[in-house]
């Protein structure tokens, strides 16, 4: 007796069954689905293409693809061969995702928009990266600079609580308005989720709370925009790089040998994103002892090196912005929602954050690309 063989196209009917786990849309409309092939003897190979190679959810989907597949007559096995999306899928996926509806609007991507967008980047947690965020963006506000913060830091979000923003942001015709906290503007995710929910999302997901971020926020007319970006250089540094072209980077390290040479990864990586390190912070330079001696706890000269390996590798002069000292007051400051540098006094991390913050502030803006307003006679 002959067994009856299911066809291709009744195996991808019971695939349009599977949804995807986040987008919960089948993965047939989502395009996710890159192949089905059936031999003689029943075997069944489906090929799935995710958004990225380190999907925390492919199981799920493995798991619900060999269901639906392996309940068909004639079925006697289902290998599920995962693979990754291309540029050009993810694009197409998140048209889908918009329904066809036209972006909105990146003001800073706009001819003549003069914010200086900084990305503070790391090569790895851990060094104080979203300190040094807060911080800078409080003593800029300070300096009169119009200042905004987006949190980019998607899956270990800490900027609401760092900043004391305790209002949701509000909506208007679709428009979100972000709260302000000591005069700068921040967004996050964070402001959207129950209180100590994971964020579990892939790369469109993460692409498309960037664009949200920002061209759905009211930002008015900013002088700095910072993005506290994730450490290490994965989707959300790539989605930076695209959706703002022209934001530069800023690395933060700590003395530590290890650390630095991870955070070089970092800078290394404008190379491929054409995007430019403007400079490097040093932070937990030291500890400062009751007797005034300097102990360096986490060694020395981490962002000297990382600054001269950078100036190197990237032919231009990449300076070491600030060597910010361990202070418990720097600390206690994030946990409070009442950044350090914001507050009075002149401790040696206040003035270095200071410092640092004035540089970026008074970089001088460049004007390719941006209309001049003159025409010829």
């Amino acid at each position: 007796m002959t067994m009856t063989l299911p066809t291709v196209e009744e195996i991808e009917i019971e695939l349009a069954k599977v949804e995807d786990p986040e987008i919960k849309r089948p993965i047939t409309e989502l395009g996710m689905l890159r192949s089905v092939e059936i031999d003689d003897a029943g075997n069944v190979v489906v090929g799935i293409d995710l958004t990225t190679a380190g999907c925390p959810l492919r199981s799920v989907i493995t798991e619900d693809v060999r269901k639906v597949v392996s309940a068909l007559a004639g079925v006697t096995s289902v290998e599920v061969a995962m693979g990754v999306m291309t540029e050009e899928q993810k694009t197409k996926l998140r048209e889908t995702l918009r329904g066809g509806q036209p972006e909105k609007e990146n003001p800073f991507i706009q001819p003549g928009n003069l914010t200086r967008v900084y990305a503070i980047s790391s090569g790895k947690g851990g060094v104080g990266k979203s300190s040094m965020t807060v911080n800078l963006a409080i003593s800029m506000a300070q300096q009169g600079l119009k200042v905004g913060i987006v949190d980019a830091d998607i899956y270990g979000f800490s900027i609401p609580q760092m900043m004391g923003v305790t209002t949701p942001p509000q909506v208007v015709d679709g428009m979100i308005i972000p709260p302000v906290a000591h005069d700068v503007k921040t967004i996050s995710i964070g402001m959207f989720m129950q209180e100590n929910t994971p964020v579990v999302w892939r790369g469109p997901m993460l692409h498309r709370a960037l664009e949200q971020f920002f061209a759905d926020v009211y930002w008015g007319d900013l002088d700095v925009l910072l993005i506290d970006l994730p450490p290490g250089t994965g989707d959300i540094a790539i989605s930076v790089s695209q959706l703002i072209p022209n934001s530069e980077i800023v690395v933060v390290t700590t003395p530590q040998i290890a650390a630095a040479e991870v955070a070089e990864r970092a800078g290394m990586m404008t190379k491929q994103t054409d995007q430019r390190v403007v400079g490097v912070i040093e932070n937990m330079s030291y500890l400062t002892l009751p007797d005034g001696t300097e102990m360096n706890l986490f060694g020395s000269g981490g962002g000297l090196t990382v600054a001269a390996q950078l100036s190197t590798i990237l032919g231009y002069k990449v300076p070491l912005l600030a060597q910010v000292p361990l202070e418990q007051s720097l600390r206690e400051g994030g946990d409070s929602g009442k950044p350090w540098a914001g507050q009075e006094g002149e401790s040696p991390a206040q003035k270095a954050i200071r410092f640092a913050a004035e540089q970026l502030s008074h970089r001088a803006r460049g004007l390719a690309g941006r209309p001049l307003g003159v025409s010829p006679l």
